[in-house]
């Protein structure tokens, strides 16, 4: 078959690799119908990530046709259209029972190299690094779904690719952002990022019931985007973020602040920005943490901060005086996918939301690598690529 293989850094290749198979009872393989480039992939991409090995196959959101099933497989049978989360669930553990999915306690099969690393082992990811068990990706033809009577999710007849793709990773990720913060009628939520995650914590705020929203980038078409949504878009380029958010909540603050960037802040005026790339250029720090450090001082006292956006190892010069002092609360995670997804399915259903708003960028798999390209300098006014083995 076909898939999109990492070989190094900025090496993305369409490669002819082995076809998948059944290696467990509880096992299915789906052929591929629609897969998309997450920004988290050009963490993989920028060579941010450790882990990585040449050959491996990549890509964690995509979905398709069940076409093989193990034979301890009650869920899921063959001509089933499925989804499939990100995340690896195993759905017996203590974790998966809790709802926990993204700390899934044995889905990681190389749990010994991330407890080293974390101290504690989090889910396997589908083409994520070894450090999350080295499963083969989904920008392929084919991809071997382990627990496969856990994590796939069903897609009714009615809905397309298009509409449904997204509930495998970002918007779940976009909603469970916007449900850590607790949000009140009476909350200004800031996003930080209009990238296709910040598309969906702006929208899911707005469901959520927030009296405004408030976008922060400096792409003019995803600020456009952000702004069709319901927010009100900051372009960082073009004004004071600090000054903006003052005006809009009468110097008070912001409530809830959420990262949708991650690890890879693109700011180059500021001070700490210069400062994050010089420490990176010299291997004493993996990740550039504008975004936090700006949320930590704009956001009012007793407020949230909720984190999406991948960070990888280490950050520098965090405000943690501030952030213990001002009683920020704190919370992040990889998303719990399944934990939402029946409830989101349903939003689509109801036409409450259409996911495919965010899809800008359409392609085959052989053309993947350029659009790796594409999507990290958002040329073409590229938000998301949706590939179609």
């Amino acid at each position: 078959m076909r898939a999109l293989c990492y070989h190094d850094k900025h090496d993305i290749r369409c490669d002819t690799v082995p076809d998948p198979e059944i290696e467990h009872p509880r096992d299915a393989i789906v052929r591929v119908t629609s897969c998309a480039i997450c920004g988290s992939d050009l963490h993989l991409y920028d060579g941010f990530m450790p882990g990585m090995l040449s050959g491996d196959i990549i890509g964690h959101e995509f979905m398709g046709e069940v076409v093989e099933v193990g034979a301890a497989n009650k869920k899921l049978k063959v001509g089933d259209r499925v989804v499939v989360p990100f995340t690896i669930t195993c759905g017996e553990c203590d974790q998966c029972r809790r709802g926990n999915f993204s700390v899934c306690e044995r889905s990681n099969r190389n749990k010994a190299m991330a407890d080293k690393m974390f101290g504690h082992s989090t889910a396997g990811l589908y083409g994520y690094t070894h450090l999350t068990g080295g499963y083969a990706g989904g920008q392929a033809e084919y991809v071997r779904v382990p627990y496969a009577d856990s994590g796939p999710v069903k897609i009714p007849d009615g809905l397309t690719d298009d509409q449904v793709l997204f509930l495998g990773d970002i918007f779940p990720t976009g909603w469970q952002a916007a449900v850590q913060c607790d949000i009140q009628p009476t909350d200004t939520v800031a996003v930080w990022g209009a990238g296709p995650v910040g598309q969906f914590c702006v929208r899911s705020a707005i469901l959520l019931g927030a009296r405004q929203v408030v976008v922060i980038d400096n792409v003019p078409e995803r600020l456009v985007m952000a702004e069709a949504g319901g927010a009100i878009p900051i372009n960082f380029d073009e004004e004071s973020v600090l000054d903006r958010l003052g005006e809009l909540t009468g110097g008070k603050g912001p409530e809830k602040c959420i990262d949708a960037v991650g690890m890879e802040a693109h700011v180059n005026r500021s001070v700490d920005s210069i400062y994050d790339r010089v420490k990176q250029a010299v291997m004493l720090e993996t990740d550039r943490a504008h975004v936090l450090r700006e949320m930590i001082y704009v956001c009012r006292p007793a407020g949230t901060l909720s984190i999406p956006g991948v960070y990888g190892g280490l950050v520098d010069k965090i405000p943690f005086g501030a952030l213990m002092n001002k009683g920020l609360t704190v919370r992040t995670g990889q998303t719990h996918v399944n934990r939402w997804t029946d409830d989101l399915l349903h939003r689509i259903e109801a036409g409450q939301i259409d996911p495919s708003f965010v899809i800008t960028h359409k392609a085959s798999l052989e053309d993947g690598p350029a659009f790796y390209k594409t999507f990290r300098d958002k040329q073409d006014g590229c938000v998301k690529v949706v590939l179609q083995p």
